[in-house]
């Protein structure tokens, strides 16, 4: 399946999400992979046009920023990749637990690897709602909020299309 099937069917299709558990793994990291990218462009970029101002909370950070020079860049974009990825990877492990306790409750067969798989791939929507309210800054402190409600609606939807347990 290549990305752009993935990411229109992430985007629209719940029943689709919930096959996607049955995706190699491997195909799944690629895909986050690729929101990582997109995450790390888009904050770097925020970085060199100067929205997100770092060396401005104290002097001492501002004269050794000073002082590095031009390797401010590339040591922020290494930085900004492993944070967003750390940030992603952490994001879609707990909301693949909430799926674990949504299949719970729902009473379908479900197991967290299948899970995670699913939360990984649904997390498409909530993270392009992060990065479009995170360029406004009345949006921020609320977005994080809001593209968790609409991440958990995402698996919620998806878990109903897994099979339901024997009695």
């Amino acid at each position: 399946m290549k990305f752009h099937q993935l990411f229109i069917a992430a985007l629209k299709d719940p029943k689709k999400l919930a096959a996607f558990r049955l995706l190699p793994i491997g195909k799944v990291i690629q895909y986050i992979f690729l929101f990582i990218a997109i995450y790390t462009i888009v904050s770097f970029t925020r970085f060199v046009l100067g929205d997100a101002s770092l060396f401005d909370a104290s002097p001492e950070l501002l004269e050794y920023s000073k002082t590095i020079g031009w390797l401010i860049y590339p040591i922020a974009l290494v930085l900004q990749f492993v944070i967003a990825t750390f940030y992603i990877f952490v994001r879609i492990s707990l909301f693949g637990l909430a799926g674990v306790l949504f299949a719970m409750i729902m009473k379908r067969k479900a197991e967290y690897r299948h899970l995670w798989r699913t939360t990984a791939v649904s997390v498409t929507v909530p993270l392009l709602i992060t990065l479009v309210l995170d360029s406004f800054p009345a949006f921020r402190p609320t977005g994080i909020y809001l593209s968790s409600i609409v991440h958990v609606l995402y698996i919620a939807a998806a878990v109903k299309y897994y099979p339901k347990l024997r009695k």
